[in-house]
């Protein structure tokens, strides 16, 4: 049992459906996993044991009787603490929302609990998730298990330590501007955004969010493995009405070229030697698959980047402004100021601009995945920051937005990224980024399970 906690969702829900396994003894090894670990790392901040273990016994109960507890049959999962859970608080980091508890569910955490998933705690994100770092003054700040000197992202911190770590098999995250597949990448696991409206979303506790967070902001899992990327996409995108954006499209679309772009450089980013060796790297891996990889310029996505900062921005001046000043969460703080220096107050004629700009950029995006199924192109053209790199200085904020220009960009043409970690520099995760069609998750996953058969296996962090 004291290994229970380094196997993969899919190990995990095999065992637990033939019995060989009870989803109490995994859910078990999970907790003892968080308790002797996390206050190295503080990926789970609220955490309540008699729960997972009553989800777990009725896993153990439904498959005794002879049903299917579902796709994540007893497979230990964590939750974000920016979506609501019912009996807990979704704090999103901030101590203005320390006790606005949810009372119901969202959509992903109904679909996790109906497919089998135990839930063993909630994972925490910066205040107002708005960072690719990992601090806030409610919960405090997260570290990295594989490199406590490097973040481990954000805003999906918490989830990419827990899962790194062996606290969970599969961690649920948010992602508007990279908020999935940066903390993937930063902590050596793969992380998928899917398209819009392929996972429902739907937060009771609050009022709905302005037209650029409901067309930017998704969930998705983070895994140590694309199988089990695969296995928690398709629990977390089951229907719910709830959410008017989801679109019942199939996980499978049918037959597709094995075609690839590489994109180096996009927009003429500053790439880290590393970085690009990781790029090749990948494209060999799928050239030795059988893929065909040409080396070329993506279209641009540096007007992407610039809406995807007027949409959030718009939304943040008009609903969020005053509770920045009233959480006075410094860090917070800081990188909202840089955010408003870099983007002007947009009017109703801009706004509306920017969405009709939107639609061009996505039909060229389109065209563009019709010739090539899967773009190469980095997660960041830096390795993973240092811890808090981002307030040291205007300068250093502004050089991160700069390499973070490919997680900006990717929300705003509704487009599914897929993070697959790819190996180690020394003590510091690396990886790739793989872009495909809108609702083409199927070919991304295709192609990050042949990405990850020619690289070495990720394993738990030793902590």
């Amino acid at each position: 049992m004291s290994d229970v906690w380094r196997m993969s969702a899919t190990e995990i829900a095999d065992a637990v459906r033939s019995k060989r396994l009870s989803a109490v003894d995994v859910t078990k090894a999970h907790l003892a996993r968080i308790d002797a670990t996390n206050s190295d790392i503080n990926a789970v901040v609220q955490h309540f044991p008699d729960e997972a273990l009553a989800s777990a016994r009725a896993v153990d109960a439904a498959i005794a009787a002879g049903q299917n507890p579902g796709i994540l049959c007893g497979v230990p999962v964590t939750i974000k603490v920016n979506v609501d859970q019912k009996g807990h608080a979704t704090t999103n980091g901030l101590k203005l929302q320390k006790d606005l508890i949810a009372d119901t569910d969202s959509p992903v955490v109904s679909n996790m609990r109906a497919a089998g998933g135990i839930i063993v705690g909630r994972t925490n994100t910066p205040a107002f998730s708005l960072r690719w770092f990992t601090k806030n003054d409610l919960h405090g700040q997260t570290l990295n298990p594989r490199n406590k000197a490097i973040t481990p992202g954000g805003s999906s911190g918490g989830a990419s330590a827990a899962v790194a770590s062996g606290m969970c098999a599969i961690g649920h995250g948010t992602d508007i501007a990279g908020s999935i597949r940066y903390p993937a990448y930063a902590c050596g696991l793969h992380g998928l955004r899917p398209t819009l409206g392929r996972i429902p979303a739907f937060n009771a506790s609050g009022p709905d969010r302005h037209i650029g967070a409901q067309m930017m902001a998704v969930s998705g899992p983070i895994a140590r493995t694309i199988s089990d990327i695969e296995t928690a996409f398709k629990a977390m995108a089951a229907e719910d009405i709830r959410d008017p954006w989801w679109v019942p499209a199939p996980y499978e679309q049918g037959k597709f070229p094995k075609r690839a772009a590489l994109t180096i450089t996009p927009d003429g980013i500053p790439v880290a030697r590393e970085v690009e060796n990781a790029l090749r790297d990948a494209a060999q891996r799928l050239k030795d698959a059988g893929w065909i990889v040409d080396e070329v310029a993506c279209p641009s996505m540096r007007k992407a980047a610039e809406i995807n900062e007027q949409l959030w921005m718009t939304e943040m001046r008009v609903g969020a402004e005053k509770m920045v000043a009233l959480e006075a969460d410094a860090d917070a703080q800081f990188v909202y100021q840089q955010m408003k220096n870099r983007i002007e107050p947009v009017d109703v004629e801009g706004l509306l601009g920017a969405l009709q700009t939107r639609a061009g950029l996505v039909r060229e995006w389109q065209e563009f995945m019709q010739r090539y199924p899967v773009l190469i192109c980095p997660t960041s053209g830096e390795l993973p920051f240092s811890q808090q790199q981002d307030v040291q200085s205007e300068s250093t904020f502004e050089a991160i937005m700069e390499a973070q220009l490919t997680q900006r960009a990717l929300p705003v043409l509704g487009l599914p990224g897929l993070a697959v970690a790819t190996g180690m520099v020394g003590q510091t995760p690396v990886g790739v980024q793989l872009v495909g069609g809108r609702f083409r998750e199927d070919i991304l996953i295709a192609a990050g399970a042949d990405i990850e058969r020619a690289g070495a296996n990720i394993n738990v962090a030793e902590i």
